[in-house]
C-alpha cells in the first residue's frame, strides 16, 4: 500500500504538469464549439414537444442558462490541461445542485443532490463549475465584480479546507463524514435571514409522499389519480402504463433484499409523465405513484431517463457501460447517505432509467436575493460538501498535496470564475439571439 507521504508527494508532483495558478488562465479558443449547436446536439433524442420549454427556462437568465449548459462547460473544461487527480464526479456542481433532503434515518442532511452527470474524472472540474455558478449567481443578485470574487474564492478555499482536514482523517471516518441541516443556521448572523433557513428548513420537512398526495393526486370514482397539468405533468398513454408496469418489476431486482421487501407492500396505482429541472427538459421522465396500507399512506417515486454523462466525450471510459447505472453507483459513492428506493434499469426502446424517491425532505437553497455575505457563507458550505465527496471516491491526500497550504489555488480558480460568468454571460446573449432569429423556439415561464 502507498504511503500517506507517497501519496502528497504524488499531488504535489502533479504541480510540475499543471501549476496552481494555471487555474485561472481561460481564454475560449478559436475553435470552440457554438453553445447553441452543443445544445442542439443534445436535444436530437428527447422529446421534441418539450424543448422549447428548455430554451424557455435557459434564456430566462445567465444563471439558468448556466444551469442547463452542463455540456457546454465540459467541453471548455476539456479544452484546458488538468491535474489528473481523479475522482467521482458530480459532473454538474452548480449552486442549485446542492440541497438537503432525508437520510434512511429521516435526519436531514446537506449534500450535492443531482447526479445525471456524474462520470470520473478530474476533481478541479466540479471545483470550477462550483466556482463560475457562485460568480453567475452573485452577478445575478447584483453584487460588485469584487464580491462575485470573493464568493467564489470562499468556495474554493473551503473545498481546499475541508479536503485537508479529510486527508489527515482515517477511511472509516471520511466514509461517515456528514453534515447535518442544521449546519446552515449558524452561517446566518442576521435574524431576517435566520428565520429565512429555518422556514426552507421547516418546508423541507413537510416535503413527503403524504405532502404530495394532496398537490399531485385528486380522486376520480373513487381512486386516487395523479393531476393533470399540462405540459409539466400529463397522464401517460395505456401502452406506456404498461411498459412502467413492466419496467417497475425490472426496477425492482436492483434493490437490495431488505428493501425489495418493502417495496412490494405497495401497489402501483398510477403514473404520469412529468418536466423537472432545466437541463433535463426533453428526457423521458415519470412519476408513479404507489400506496401502502391503504390510499392514505402513498409513495411516490420518480423515473428519469439517464443518458450518457456531458463528460464521456472528453475522459477515458468509466466503469459502467448502463447509464442508469452510472448515476446510481455515482450518487451512492458521493452522497453521505442515500434514497433507500435508489435503482435503475433499461425500458423500451432500451433507453436506461434510474428510480428513487420523488419526494423525501428535498429541499434547495433561494440563492436569488441572497446577500453578498449570505451567499459566500452558502458557497463555503457546497464547497464543503463537494470536498466531503471527492474524499470518499478519489485521493483526498494527493488532492491536499497538490492544494496545499497557501491560497494559490482558490485565486486561480476565482479568476476563472469571473471569466467564466462573461462567458456565460455571452452564450446566454447567443441563445437569446438564436430564439429571436427563430434558430430554436423557446416557451418563455413554464
Amino acid at each position: 500500500m502507498t504511503s500517506p507521504a507517497d501519496r502528497a508527494g504524488r499531488g504535489r508532483a502533479a504541480r510540475s504538469r499543471v501549476p496552481r495558478s494555471a487555474h485561472g488562465g481561460w481564454i475560449p479558443g478559436v475553435d470552440r464549439p457554438d453553445p447553441v449547436a452543443v445544445l442542439e446536439r443534445q436535444g436530437r433524442d428527447r422529446l421534441p414537444e418539450l424543448l422549447p420549454i428548455r430554451y424557455g427556462r435557459m434564456a430566462a437568465s445567465p444563471f439558468a442558462f448556466l444551469r442547463g449548459s452542463a455540456a457546454v462547460m465540459a467541453a471548455d473544461l476539456a479544452a484546458l490541461p488538468h491535474t489528473g487527480l481523479t475522482v467521482q464526479l458530480c459532473g454538474d456542481a452548480h449552486l442549485l445542485n446542492f440541497g438537503v433532503y432525508a437520510s434512511p434515518e429521516r435526519t436531514l442532511l446537506f449534500d450535492l443532490n443531482d447526479f445525471d452527470e456524474t462520470f470520473p474524472g478530474p476533481f478541479e472540474w466540479d471545483v470550477k463549475r462550483l466556482a463560475a455558478s457562485v460568480a453567475v449567481a452573485a452577478r445575478e443578485n447584483g453584487h460588485s465584480d469584487a464580491k462575485a470574487h470573493r464568493a467564489a474564492l470562499e468556495a474554493t478555499a473551503a473545498y481546499r479546507t475541508a479536503v485537508r482536514r479529510l486527508a489527515r482523517e482515517g477511511e472509516l471516518a471520511v466514509w461517515y463524514e456528514h453534515i447535518d441541516a442544521e449546519s446552515l443556521l449558524p452561517l446566518v448572523r442576521s435574524a431576517r435571514h435566520r428565520r429565512r433557513v429555518e422556514s426552507n428548513l421547516t418546508r423541507a420537512r413537510r416535503r413527503t409522499s403524504l405532502h404530495a398526495l394532496g398537490k399531485l393526486t385528486e380522486t376520480v370514482d373513487g381512486r386516487r389519480r395523479i393531476v393533470r397539468d399540462p405540459p409539466l405533468l400529463e397522464p401517460v398513454a395505456a401502452l406506456d402504463m404498461a411498459a412502467l408496469r413492466k419496467i417497475f418489476s425490472d426496477y425492482r431486482s436492483t434493490l437490495s433484499e431488505e428493501r425489495r421487501l418493502l417495496l412490494d407492500r405497495y401497489r402501483f396505482v398510477d403514473a404520469a409523465r412529468k418536466v423537472v429541472g432545466v437541463g433535463s427538459v426533453g428526457t423521458r421522465c415519470f412519476v408513479v405513484l404507489l400506496t401502502g396500507r391503504d390510499q392514505d399512506d402513498p409513495l411516490f417515486l420518480q423515473i428519469k431517463e439517464a443518458r450518457g454523462s456531458v463528460l464521456e466525450e472528453h475522459l477515458p471510459s468509466g466503469a459502467y457501460v448502463h447509464p442508469g447505472r452510472r448515476v446510481v453507483a455515482g450518487q451512492r459513492l458521493l452522497q453521505a447517505a442515500g434514497d433507500i428506493f435508489l435503482g435503475w434499469m433499461t425500458g423500451p426502446q432500451g433507453r436506461a432509467f434510474y428510480w428513487r424517491q420523488l419526494r423525501d425532505m428535498k429541499g434547495s437553497a433561494d440563492v436569488a436575493g441572497m446577500s453578498p455575505a449570505v451567499l459566500a457563507a452558502y458557497a463555503r458550505l457546497c464547497g464543503t460538501a463537494l470536498a466531503r465527496a471527492h474524499a470518499r471516491s478519489g485521493d483526498r491526500i494527493a488532492i491536499a498535496g497538490y492544494l496545499g497550504g497557501g491560497p494559490a489555488f482558490e485565486r486561480a480558480v476565482a479568476d476563472f470564475a469571473l471569466s467564466y460568468a462573461d462567458r456565460t454571460a455571452a452564450d446566454h446573449s447567443a441563445l437569446g439571439a438564436a430564439v429571436t432569429a427563430g434558430v430554436v423556439t423557446a416557451t418563455p415561464g413554464v
